[in-house]
Parts: structure tokens; sequence; C-alpha cells
């Protein structure tokens, strides 16, 4: 498994939700590959409640199209954007689990539009959440043009899982 190296740390105005590593107030995911799977941990902070102790559906919905699109960057090279996404919520996520791990992968793909699934596990490796994620994805030249996508790196140091 590799680290991700994210491609816009240095953008200027850079504060994604999902992924920004300097944004307080959001997830600061990180993301790395495995084999043909994008993974990463995250830990769930109270400010993400819905009911007491509980994640927020809504926040969890965030991490699932925030790996998916980390996908679409990684596996296909480009960017996108979200075009439908079907979630099921099948178990309750504790805030107070000291960490959640996401999968998700590329299950088909035609033309510009890919189609991703990505899982949300708890500590015990349950599976709590699921999403499929319909991506409308870019050319190559649109999202260098308006994105400054120029491709997306790993750390050429692999590392061991977290799970």
């Amino acid at each position: 498994m590799r680290r991700i190296i994210n491609p816009w740390l240095e953008k200027e105005g850079y504060n994604c939700f999902g992924c920004c590593p300097n944004n307080p107030a959001g997830a600061q995911m990180v993301f790395y590959e495995d084999g043909d799977e994008i993974v990463s941990f995250w830990k769930p902070r109270m400010e993400f409640q819905g009911w007491i102790d509980t994640l927020h559906g809504g926040i969890q919905s965030v991490l699932l199209d925030e790996i998916c699109a980390w996908v679409v960057l990684r596996k296909l090279n480009t960017t996108g954007v979200t075009a439908k996404m079907e979630t099921r919520y099948k178990k309750s996520i504790s805030t107070k689990d000291s960490q959640l791990m996401l999968r998700a992968k590329l299950i088909e793909q035609k033309r510009n539009i890919a189609i991703i699934k990505a899982q949300l596990f708890d500590y015990n490796k349950t599976l709590c959440t699921e999403a499929i994620c319909t991506y409308f994805t870019f050319s190559k030249e649109k999202a260098e043009k308006e994105m400054q996508f120029k491709g997306c790196k790993v750390d050429p140091e692999e590392i061991l899982p977290f799970f």
C-alpha cells in the first residue's frame, strides 16, 4: 500500500472539505493505493455526530463520495464530478471509534462515465455503509486546463495497513 500524494497541496484557494489537510472544519482525509482499490483511514470526531455518539449520515456520504473522487484521480488520471450517489446505511457508526476504514474501486467505465463502489467499515471491520457513485469524468485536457490537474502520484515507499 502506498500513500497518494495530494496534487492540490500547493494550489492557492484549495480548501476541500473532504481532503484538505489545512481545513480545520473538514474531514482531512488521506488516501492510499492498495492494488485496484483506494483506501482511507479516518478518525471520527465528536463535531461530526448526528445523534449522541453517532456519526452523521451526511458525513458518511461525504467520506464515501470523497474516496470515489480519488478513484477517479488516481485510477483514471483525471478529474470529474459526482452525477449520482446511492448510499446504503447498514449499521450505525460510533464517533468514539478510534478509526474507520474506507475502500473504493472502479467497477465499470463507459466513455466518460465511471461507476465506483465505496465501502465504510468500523473499527471491528464491520461493513457499516456502502455507496455506488456515478461520476462524470472530464477529459485529461479539461482536467488540466480548468483544475490544473497534472496527475496523481504515489509515495515510493510502501507502508503497512493501519487496520
